[in-house]
């Protein structure tokens, strides 16, 4: 399924994000030369404290990126992200251009105190852990770089880097890494948590595809980590977030795949969600690896009438497709059908915004271990459409190579799933957010009983310390050990956060 693309809007349409490489000549971006001020700011366990006009301007001096205050132009773009339902004001803004910099507001961050930190890269933490009040953002936006070697199957993607940028580059050589549906979509946030996408069940998730990884971390020191150098930071860099540091650089392995892939959505109407639901749940742990079957019921705002849409992308023989989705298409006549060839860059892209401030977003979701007869049924009796928003519940297939890599192997530990099944709500901005989210929570929460764990990508605010050391099952305590080592002080907490065990509550 489309990772994000039910969460906009019927009247959105899709765009291409230019993801064009800076200038060499703009890669000097030195910050407004106004005169600085004394800044209050807090730090990770709430203290106050003062960042005085002389700790700034250092700090200035020092990046050659920007540093933006509240009064800079620039910084009220830079502290947005996608979800505008988080409108938050960071103390202050670093826009790193390279790992010096990283390095220089790691430092800067636990010079005084242990500044709250948020780290962005493209923004797409719905539950808003890309921003932070009175704290300090790196935002990761002017460090974007990705370089391809063929021969070698292998890229090198930077921590600030969009996924349709990797996709591109690779692609011009018909290579490819799994990584996301939705091509501005930040590298670094998706990859951490674990990363699905459409062709994680042929390859795995992203970080199944990861040979290795340089991250800063909270000492500010810079560290490979890969099988062979640090693997105790490898290991928890992959799907335990970012709890251990920044990653400032990705090397990825690449497989070999034909440009053209089979894709498309087979739309019905809600008169079949229950049918198409159980030949979901059904079809799902048997079909091929090649084939990725998303899912989801959506009801628009206004007059529209609900939809069931299956999202095909197939990447084996384009001769076998017909034989493979036909189970779906013999679901009945669909509203429509546009499965076909189609350049997988553009596929990848199909569900951008145009506008990713356009409206308020909530989400709640969870693991199924199966799809059957009781939870489809609590699916779509409890549906609750509204006309002012949108509603939806959305699925990421699991299964395939992503079953096939044991538990305990890497920090992501839900490797037995059928699926990350999403329940989200979009209204517009100027809307009431509250009677949204609830309603959101309350169709959760009917359907919570058939999960198993959450997807920490789609991280929601109100998940306690607790249910995050379930989550991560027989792995939490070797996480724990890792944040020690890494991060003792926990100044990287605004994820699924490990928390160290020294830390008191």
């Amino acid at each position: 399924m489309k990772r994000r693309a039910f969460l906009q809007s019927a009247a959105a349409s899709a765009a291409v994000l230019s993801l064009s490489p800076h200038p060499a000549f703009a890669s000097v971006l030195p910050s407004s030369r106004r005169r600085l001020f004394d800044v209050e700011a807090v730090t990770g366990n709430g203290r106050t404290v003062t960042l005085s006009e002389g700790a700034l301007s250092a700090l200035r001096d020092q990046l050659r990126g920007r540093l933006l205050l509240a009064n800079d132009d620039g910084y009220g773009e830079a502290r947005n992200i996608l979800n505008p339902s988080f409108d938050r004001r960071p103390a202050l803004i670093v826009q790193p251009t390279g790992v010096a910099d990283i390095q220089t507001a790691v430092n800067f961050a636990q010079d005084h105190g242990g500044l709250l930190l948020a780290v962005k890269c493209g923004g797409h933490s719905f539950s808003g852990q890309s921003t932070c009040d009175r704290g300090m953002m790196i935002d990761l936006s002017l460090f974007r770089d990705v370089r391809v070697d063929p021969v070698a199957r292998t890229a090198w993607v930077t921590g600030g880097s969009l996924l349709g940028a990797v996709d591109h580059e690779s692609m011009a050589h018909e290579l490819v890494t799994p990584l996301g549906t939705v091509s501005h979509t930040g590298v670094g946030g998706l990859v951490t948590g674990g990363g699905f996408g459409r062709l994680a069940r042929k390859y795995g998730l992203a970080i199944d595809n990861l040979k290795s990884v340089q991250v800063v971390t909270a000492d500010g020191q810079l560290r490979r980590a890969s099988a062979d150098e640090n693997p105790d930071l490898f290991w928890g860099v992959r799907g335990g977030g970012g709890n251990f540091g920044i990653v400032t650089s990705f090397e990825f392995q690449l497989h070999p795949m034909r440009r053209q892939v089979i894709a498309g959505e087979i739309v019905f109407p809600m008169s079949k969600a229950r049918d198409a639901l159980l030949l979901y749940g059904e079809y799902g742990p048997v079909m091929p690896d090649e084939l990725s079957l998303g899912f989801a019921l959506v009801q628009p705002p206004g007059d529209a009438p609900g939809m069931v849409v299956l999202d095909v992308c197939f990447c084996g023989e384009p001769n076998d497709v017909d034989q493979l989705v036909a189970p779906v298409r013999a679901l009945g006549t669909p509203i429509s059908d546009t499965v076909r060839s189609m350049d997988y860059t553009v596929l990848q892209r199909s569900g951008d915004w145009t506008d990713p401030r356009a409206q308020g977003l909530y989400l709640k979701g969870g693991f199924i271990p199966s799809l059957g007869g009781d939870l489809a049924a609590a699916i779509v009796d409890g549906f609750p459409a509204h006309p002012s928003r949108l509603t939806s519940i959305f699925f990421q297939v699991g299964g395939g190579a992503i079953s096939r890599v044991p538990s305990d192997a890497t920090a992501f530990s839900q490797r037995d799933i059928f699926a990350n099944m999403i329940t989200v709500s979009g209204w517009p901005v100027a809307h009431d957010a509250s009677t949204h989210m609830q309603a959101t929570r309350e169709y959760f929460g009917s359907l919570e009983r058939f999960t198993h764990g959450f997807y920490v990508n789609d991280l929601e605010p109100d998940h306690t310390a607790e249910a995050i050391q379930r989550n991560y099952r027989q792995n939490h305590a070797r996480l724990v050990a890792v944040k020690d080592r890494y991060d003792p002080t926990n100044l990287f907490r605004l994820n699924a956060n490990i928390r160290p065990s020294g830390e008191v509550e």
